[in-house]
């Protein structure tokens, strides 16, 4: 009797799928996944489920987005990774690209307007939201409460001290499992709570099919590839426009970022925000705007970065006078591939060693000094964020946003409302308001 396989086709239209109603942030992303290809679809079990999840939490990159990719070459190899991951990403691409340049060119409007001020309060209620769930997950210990504090100041001193947090917390991490291991121990922050019965197509005892498992040749080939990936294009940029351009610095700016997002996409805006408002390719409004903007979208939270790029390509126009609408097109596409490449990288080429350790438990010391440090990083990306909406530059308390903010935590942390839920209500509200605003004039 032949194995049981999944169609290629069906695969395929599911990750469709998924890029196009992939709302509610990481771990809504990863309970969405996890109903369909576990409990439902019965594709995957749930132990080979979770230690996929597990390990892609210890990378860096959106840990979504990298669980889609590794499900995807599980069942499919190197070409099912790639198309899983890309298509998770590719409509949030495409939309925030449309809705950008809606908010650049039409942004002034009474109506754009009154619906950016009452998304943007929303907004922060999620960032603290999300400070309340990433916390109750990980302090479960003073030491813990300790790192989380001491990063939650040196970001607020510097979003540009980012990479020492997480350097600094890997450090006590690993010293910290040794010393005092009931400290640092193991768990999953987005661990599903469904449990599913009967066999899977790839069940716990399925053997590691041929392409998943570990040989040189694959993973030399996977390097190279890679490096082909990163270098074609720096290369191409640096012969066409000069190491000056700002595309440049865009394609090596994000290609840092790409390797400092432990923690989710929360972790690393802070440091995102702090490099963009320095390189001038946006104003701090305009990236608590962009916050707004890809908390409306389908895909990993991460894709912010692509609203970074087409604003510092448009405004700036990066290819030269009169080339705003290319030079943001190309600046979101550079954002967008140099943020995810290394994603690839990661599942492809470390996959195989994953699958060869599904009985073993590491990480466990760095991850949750990590996730501890984590809870800081976004407290400081909320409070940087409140004070931009709440108490503008030259500009007196905004309390209407105070109210909006208020209601919407109330949505949120009382009557547990989803994040996409709360979004609607606060861009209805939002257009009242600016439809109020303008028949009013």
């Amino acid at each position: 009797m032949s194995t049981p396989t999944i169609p290629f086709r069906d695969a395929l239209a599911y990750w469709w799928k998924l890029g196009l109603t992939s709302f509610g942030g990481p771990a809504g992303q990863i309970s969405m996944l996890h109903d369909e290809v576990v409990v439902k679809r019965r594709w995957i079990s749930e132990k080979r489920f979770l230690h996929a999840l597990n390990y892609c939490m210890v990378l860096p990159g959106p840990e979504a987005q990298q669980l889609v990719t590794y499900i995807g070459w599980l069942m499919h190899g190197v070409r099912g990774g790639i198309l899983a991951g890309t298509l998770f990403v590719l409509p949030s691409l495409v939309i925030l690209i449309a809705l950008t340049w809606l908010y650049l060119v039409f942004g002034e409007t009474a109506i754009v307007m009154g619906i950016f001020a009452a998304i943007k309060p929303v907004v922060v209620a999620i960032i603290a939201q999300a400070v309340f769930r990433i916390g109750s997950r990980s302090l479960r210990h003073p030491a813990l409460w300790v790192i989380a504090g001491i990063s939650t100041i040196a970001m607020l001193t510097s979003g540009a001290l980012f990479p020492l947090v997480l350097a600094v917390a890997v450090v006590i991490g690993i010293f910290g499992s040794r010393i005092a291991p009931h400290v640092f121990q193991a768990g999953s922050s987005h661990t599903p709570t469904a449990t599913a019965g009967g066999p899977a197509i790839i069940d716990d005892e399925t053997a590691t099919p041929p392409h998943a498992r570990i040989t040189r040749w694959r993973l030399v080939r996977t390097i190279a590839a890679s490096l082909a990936a990163w270098l074609l294009p720096v290369g191409a940029l640096l012969l066409t426009l000069g190491p000056d351009n700002s595309l440049v610095e865009m394609a090596l700016f994000f290609s840092g970022a790409a390797l400092l997002t432990f923690g989710g996409a929360y972790a690393v805006l802070p440091y995102v925000f702090h490099g963009a408002v320095s390189a001038g390719w946006a104003t701090p409004a305009q990236m608590v705007d962009g916050l707004a903007l890809g908390e409306t979208t389908p895909g990993p939270l991460i894709m912010f970065v692509s609203f970074v790029g087409f604003v510092g390509g448009f405004v700036g126009e990066f290819l030269g006078a009169g080339t705003s609408w290319v030079s943001g097109v190309l600046a979101a596409i550079v954002a967008t591939w140099f943020t995810f490449l290394p994603s690839f990288f990661f599942i492809l080429a470390g996959g195989p060693y994953v699958e060869a350790t599904r009985h073993r438990t590491a990480f466990a010391g760095p991850l949750t000094a990590i996730n501890a440090a984590v809870v800081g990083v976004v407290l400081s990306l909320a409070l940087v964020f409140a004070q931009n909406v709440f108490l503008p530059t030259n500009q007196s308390l905004d309390v209407a946003g105070i109210t909006i903010a208020l209601a919407a935590a109330t949505a949120l942390f009382g009557f547990r409302r989803s994040v996409i839920e709360v979004i609607v209500w606060g861009a209805s509200l939002g257009l009242v308001m600016g439809l109020f605003a303008t028949f009013v004039r």
